[in-house]
């Protein structure tokens, strides 16, 4: 999840962006002699990683959602408390 996703359709680099925490890639695929708009979303979430596939606007995968931001708050607030006592002793 963190550095350069790529994805790839029938061995063809269809989307490459570099993530931190996550992206959205969107790219087309053909099927049965038409266009379909696909986007493919990563994250993370509580239970690990997040990914949601979606073609034409329908939902063929989807992860549960579990609150991502209450995930990073957790980490914020840990590392604020580790700093915090770092400084004490």
């Amino acid at each position: 999840m963190i550095g350069k996703e790529i994805v790839k359709v029938n061995g063809e680099i269809v989307s490459s962006k570099f993530s931190m925490i996550g992206t959205e890639h969107h790219f087309s695929i053909s099927e049965n002699d038409a266009e379909a708009n696909c986007k493919l979303v990563t994250g993370f979430g509580l239970n690990g990683v997040v990914i949601d596939l979606y073609k034409n606007e329908k939902p063929i995968i989807e992860s549960p959602k579990s609150g991502c931001l209450g995930f990073f708050l957790i980490i914020v607030v840990i590392v604020f408390l580790i700093g915090f006592l770092e400084r004490l002793f």
